[in-house]
């Protein structure tokens, strides 16, 4: 990251290693990198680190070029015998980024049931099969940054963390951001080896940043953490783009009644449902003309589901009602939320972020959420929306039904709440907190 903003004596440097999505939007990689930036324009130098793929993002990257752990390198290392004694000059080629995005475009496999070994073997460090990206990463983390602090974005990628921490003597942090959803996933005997691979990491990781009292809860709980390790930061976003008198200004309606999706095009993230929601919400009174607008990324295997639901709605005759935009880049999301009354997206696990939530308000849009997960603790906090029983399409167009039928009154009650998250759950609340535990931890 450049150097745009000087540094003093009292910044830190931080090594913040990240996991790249495959060539998706990854949320994970979204906050990552608002915050990475946030607290450079705060005055630190934080080097955002990306592995196994670049990262990708909707607003200005500030990763760094070099990657760790590179896809191609990662699999052949664990599938291709002898090939991770070759010499680093033979295989780093394969790191390069233009060859990584190539691989990523032709649909390369990012589910759990199919990564349990080499999920495994990243998380024994040095000694996996991928020892010698452990020690590369050590290497390079301990000579050419000397970081104050490590940070890891997840759990499943800390298995250098007791390498980077005994070559550095650095405090390391892990940030838990959906983990639990990936673990779940994996098949046996992968998950319970696993599980016991993370349990000897955690005691080399000095805390773990959740976003919510609900996380640390559950993951204290999950990956046997005591709890006083945990800290909560603040889930911000990056508002510089969501100017609050362009939603004061946004009228809905001269518009039909609108509900939008924004997310992956995910069956965990329940397209499925809010489509189903969406069909029945027709059959409301006065909710005739109600319209469904979709947008998120999705790769080839996520075409098969995507197509599932637009045959369902074309089944039942509202194909002409919806809207499929696919992926979309940040323009087109500033303008698909000023589009919409109401956003929802009905995920069908405990969601420990929800990005879209803070985007939504942030551009004066309420949203309906299942009551799981972090979405209560946001909505208690911004006033911004409404819960439902989760995996409930009924209650959920019910609850879309009462919200669109004063769609005034709604569009007030999205103002309110894009006031709160500016001034509660912006980046630079987020990044000054992290800076906090940062020091805590180093004892400055």
């Amino acid at each position: 990251m450049e150097n745009s903003v000087e540094q003093t004596p009292e910044s830190l440097k931080v090594a913040y290693i990240t996991a790249g999505g495959a060539g998706m939007f990854c949320g994970s990689c979204m906050r990552d990198n608002t915050v990475a930036r946030a607290m450079h324009y705060q005055g630190h130098d934080v080097h955002l680190i990306p592995m196994y793929t670049p990262i990708r993002v909707d607003e200005e990257n500030v990763s760094e070029k070099t990657l760790f752990y590179g896809g191609i390198n990662v699999y052949m290392e664990q599938n291709v015998p002898g090939y991770r004694f070759l010499p680093g000059f033979m295989t780093r080629w394969l790191d390069q980024e233009w060859i990584i995005r190539w691989a990523t475009s032709r649909g390369i496999e990012t589910d759990a049931k199919q990564l349990g070994a080499l999920t495994l073997s990243v998380l024994k460090g040095k000694e996996g099969n991928q020892r010698k990206e452990a020690i590369r990463l050590a290497k390079w983390v301990q000579h050419e940054l000397g970081p104050h602090v490590i940070n890891f974005s997840n759990m499943l990628i800390s298995g250098a963390a007791p390498l980077l921490k005994e070559k550095t003597g650095r405090p390391v942090v892990v940030t838990l951001q959906g983990d639990d959803i990936f673990m779940d996933d994996l098949p046996e005997p992968y998950r319970s080896r696993c599980f016991e691979q993370v349990r000897q990491i955690v005691p080399h990781i000095d805390g773990f940043i959740v976003f919510s009292h609900f996380y640390a809860d559950y993951m204290s709980e999950y990956f046997s953490i005591p709890r006083e390790k945990f800290h909560i930061v603040t889930l911000g976003i990056d508002l510089a783009d969501f100017p609050l008198e362009a939603t004061e200004r946004l009228d809905p309606i001269h518009r039909e009644p609108t509900v939008g999706y924004l997310a992956r095009m995910a069956p965990e993230k329940g397209l499925h449902v809010l489509v189903d929601a969406f069909m029945h919400l027709r059959s409301i009174d006065g909710m005739d003309n109600t319209r469904l607008k979709i947008a998120g990324w999705a790769g080839k295997q996520q075409e098969p589901y995507v197509n599932e639901q637009l045959a369902k709605l074309k089944s039942a005759g509202h194909i002409e009602s919806c809207e499929y935009l696919g992926t979309i880049d940040r323009q087109q999301k500033l303008d698909f939320l000023s589009s919409i009354d109401v956003l929802s997206v009905p995920t069908t696990y405990r969601d420990p972020k929800g990005l879209f939530v803070l985007e939504a308000l942030a551009a004066g849009v309420p949203v309906v959420q299942p009551e799981h997960g972090a979405f209560p603790e946001l909505i208690r906090a911004t006033g911004g929306g409404h819960l439902v029983p989760p995996l409930d399409p009924v209650a959920l167009a019910e609850k879309l039904a009462e919200v669109l039928s004063d769609r005034q009154a709604t569009h007030q009650a999205g103002i309110a709440a894009a006031e709160h998250v500016r001034t509660r759950f912006n980046s630079t609340v987020a990044a000054a907190e992290t800076v906090e535990i940062y020091r805590m931890l180093i004892g400055s």
